[in-house]
């Protein structure tokens, strides 16, 4: 299976061994993380303590460990939301999710996404692969790139419904992420999984920090502009709190199938940059 060269390295004797044997650029992240916590780019030897530093701090879950791979000059992201079933079902998948990520963070999300019948074949060898060797009935948010010579290679995956995913719940396909997370992990069946809609999500972004639970007096949730438009839905997750540049949502516009997805999804980050004033691509952490 097509992956970035990698390794793990628990010290930092291990980490710089293992920088010298990949080469620079590289990507550093923790063995466990997410919404990009303690990932970073490396771009030479001056960078690898602190890269090292903030992936042991960014890390979560008992071991602390960091994986250290090789940069991918990729063309874009996709997702393959790939479901396993109990009683011997098929494993089944989603029309492929296009995204794009910044910081390692996901900003925007679409389906579906235009690929190859021969790369989609490549990415679904590979998600069936990795997912019956872990085990375990429930949906996966596979993760591949796709270089510029279309290219399939594999980048990870999470044991759960994935953000990216989230887009479902805008009417893109019959069943969304959670509802079919739900039903593989009760041992329900899935008929099938297709596509109904064209669409694309977009995040909301916190401007600032807000205590627990969230100050509306700080955190002033605009849904009118929105709501105005046909064909678009908000999701609010409910977080206690709030820190700059954190998730708070995302919005959710779809269309039928064949309307052009690049309206869509700028309709969807043009919507999300009004519930909050904040642009889906800001970079708001420090």
């Amino acid at each position: 299976m097509r992956t970035a060269k990698y390794f793990y390295a628990k010290t930092f004797d291990e980490f710089k061994t293992a920088a010298d044997e990949i080469g620079f650029p590289c990507v550093v992240k923790p063995l466990m993380s997410s919404s990009g916590h303690g990932q970073s780019y490396v771009y030479n030897e001056g960078e690898l303590e602190q890269a090292f530093r903030e992936a042991m701090e960014g890390s979560r879950g008992d071991v602390k460990e960091v994986i250290i791979e090789e940069f991918i000059d990729f063309d874009s992201e996709f997702t393959l939301l790939t479901v396993t079933q109990q009683h011997g079902w098929p494993t089944l998948f989603c029309p492929p999710i296009g995204h794009v990520q910044k910081g390692g963070d996901y900003r925007e999300s679409w389906q579906p996404y235009k690929i190859s019948d021969k790369a989609l074949k490549q990415a679904q060898m590979m998600a069936d692969k990795v997912t019956k060797a872990l085990t375990g009935a429930g949906i996966w948010g596979v993760e591949f790139f796709l270089t510029k010579q279309g290219e399939v290679i594999f980048s990870e995956l999470s044991p759960r419904p994935h953000d990216t995913g989230m887009v479902t719940l805008g009417h893109t396909t019959n069943l969304s992420e959670f509802e079919l997370h739900f039903r593989a992990v009760m041992g329900l069946p899935i008929a099938g999984i297709h596509l109904e809609h064209a669409g694309a999500s977009a995040v909301i972004l916190s401007p600032q920090e807000a205590s627990a639970p969230v100050d509306r007096s700080l955190l002033d949730y605009n849904f009118v502009d929105a709501l105005n438009e046909d064909r678009t839905r908000i999701r609010i997750f409910g977080k206690p709190e709030a820190h700059k540049g954190r998730r708070m949502g995302v919005v959710l516009c779809y269309g039928e199938i064949g309307d052009d997805v690049t309206a869509l999804r700028d309709k969807a980050k043009r919507l999300a940059k009004t519930i909050l004033g904040t642009d889906p691509y800001a970079n708001l952490r420090h």
